[in-house]
């Protein structure tokens, strides 16, 4: 749980407000264990080592189960997560060699949650000295690449596909680097800069996230980034934040304003409220992207705009009047956005709008975050489940929409639509509106919701049941089997599904006839 939340503590410490966070320490078996251990210092029975040995027995098996089925959840074996591992381990060896006594072993099998957390945070001065010498090597490589330049994207949503578009239509013209994957803290970025920087590179894309006011303004400190990109601003990660402000101030592109230098420039995304009000807030070097540019004066905007499920049609108007039509193999029109402000910087750069439609034809479907695929009893599957926040879940109930079936053998009753996701995390005080919200667009676009986590499950019902939905057509199911069977019961060939967010690797692999 602590690497899935990458050590961060407000991150650790939100989950727990989750019914899944809770269940890791209110659950039937510890409620038992508890119960056990109360006996054990209040009874001089017996009867209570007994229950115990069957418990941990039933425990044991129920572990070799969760193997053998490959459901139980492990880490990914870094250094620091082995590390830590085996100081567990050495502990509660210690705690087995030291006392044969089971109501000492039982209590500290209760408290493994504390323990194990207080492991780690004991460590944690020793791991920020390390990271904090990294951090200063990595410093001093950018600062020594006078040749560099260094492009920073962030942004509450769109990082990734952003950072992908545009490392795609760059290096078909000069040699670029950037981060990988979804790795955008100071670790993952540093990482890049220490095992891939090469003086060959002359273009260093860096992807930035932060849970905290004063993220960004670190990692510019380290990568020293001339272009910056904010590509839109929610409130995904407030409850982390504390307030708006202090989201604002890193996610949304105060920090990376005040870190570019007086030759460098920042890029907005005019379709959000909140770059568009940065925007017309600050006085350096700015350049903005719009949708259809009728908000205000774009630098670059689309006109002759079609969306398929087969990709995205456009025509690219710049400021200077030039314009050239592209036509890229991603889905969804929300990704328009993440394209316009990959080809605006592409242009800055020096790329004429001629080579960056060219090297557009180069972009991957699975660059855009959402993929198609055909499923099991030719069902679409459409593939959103690395993460979600309140508008990319909107913008893939959208991208659903694109998908009619077959019109031949659906013509008696049409394509049928279903969206299975979790409730979204870390929102902080607007949770509860932006479940209602996310309801209403269910009841709009979908046939059926499955919906795989409980804490916010009746507000997205409660906005569904307003908008139309039928009460027995939304649905809580965590059993990625059981979702399965639902799913293949309801719906027939030339149907559609959506996986928004984080759900089961399992059930992804059931509808896509994986092994």
């Amino acid at each position: 749980m602590w690497q899935l939340k990458e050590y961060h503590i407000g991150r650790f410490l939100d989950h727990f407000s989750t019914e899944k966070g809770k269940s890791l320490i209110l659950n039937p078996l510890q409620d038992v264990k508890i119960i056990l251990l109360a006996m054990a210092v209040f009874s001089s029975s017996l009867y209570f080592l007994y229950i115990l040995l069957v418990i941990y027995f039933v425990q044991v098996i129920l572990i070799l189960k969760q193997i053998l089925a490959k459901t139980i959840k492990k880490p990914k074996f870094t250094k620091k997560a082995l590390f830590l591992t085996l100081i567990c381990f050495v502990f509660y060896g210690l705690i087995l060699l030291l006392t044969e006594n089971p109501i000492v072993i039982l209590f500290f099998d209760i408290l493994t949650p504390i323990v194990v957390t207080l492991i780690i945070l004991s460590f944690q001065p020793i791991v920020v000295f390390a990271r904090n010498r990294i951090l200063k090597e990595a410093r001093e490589i950018i600062n020594q690449r006078k040749d560099l330049l260094v492009i920073g994207i962030t942004g509450s949503f769109g990082k990734t596909t952003t950072k992908e578009f545009l490392n795609t239509i760059l290096s078909s013209k000069f040699n670029v680097l950037c981060t990988k994957e979804h790795r955008n803290s100071e670790m993952g970025i540093v990482e890049t800069i220490l095992k891939d920087l090469r003086p060959e590179h002359k273009i260093f894309i860096v992807e930035m996230g932060a849970y905290k006011k004063g993220g960004i303004k670190m990692l510019s400190n380290i990568v020293a980034p001339k272009i910056g990109i904010v590509t839109g601003v929610t409130v995904q990660h407030l409850s982390l934040f504390g307030s708006l402000e202090n989201l604002l101030s890193a996610e949304g592109g105060r920090e990376l304003v005040d870190a570019l230098p007086e030759n460098g420039f920042i890029v907005l995304n005019g379709e959000n409220k909140y770059c568009l009000d940065l925007y017309k807030k600050i006085d350096i070097t700015k350049k903005i992207y719009t949708e259809e540019g009728n908000k205000i004066e774009s630098d670059i905007y689309a006109k002759e705009i079609e969306v398929s499920k087969d990709g995205l049609s456009f025509l690219a108007i710049a400021k200077d009047k030039h314009a050239m039509h592209f036509n890229v193999n991603v889905l969804g029109r929300h990704n328009l956005q993440n394209l316009l402000g990959a080809i605006l910087v592409a242009k800055e750069v020096g790329m004429s709008l001629e080579e960056i439609s060219k090297a557009c034809e180069n972009i991957r479907p699975e660059q855009a975050g959402i993929v198609a695929k055909k499923g099991t009893h030719n069902i679409n599957i459409i593939d959103s489940s690395y993460s979600s926040n309140p508008d990319g879940a909107v913008a893939d109930l959208n991208c659903l929409n694109l998908f009619e079936g077959n019109p031949t053998s659906l013509k008696l009753r049409g394509a049928r639509k279903v969206v299975v996701m979790p409730c979204l995390i870390e929102l902080g005080t607007r949770s509860a509106q932006e479940h209602f919200k996310i309801g209403k667009k269910i009841a709009e676009v979908c046939d059926l919701a499955i919906i795989t986590t409980k804490d916010k499950f009746e507000d997205i019902k409660k906005g569904a049941i307003e908008n139309g939905m039928k009460t027995e057509n939304i649905i809580f199911i965590e059993n990625p089997q059981e979702i399965f069977h639902k799913i293949t019961t309801f719906c027939k060939e030339g149907d559609s599904v959506l996986l928004e967010g984080r759900v089961s690797d399992k059930l992804i692999k059931l509808l896509s006839n994986e092994k």
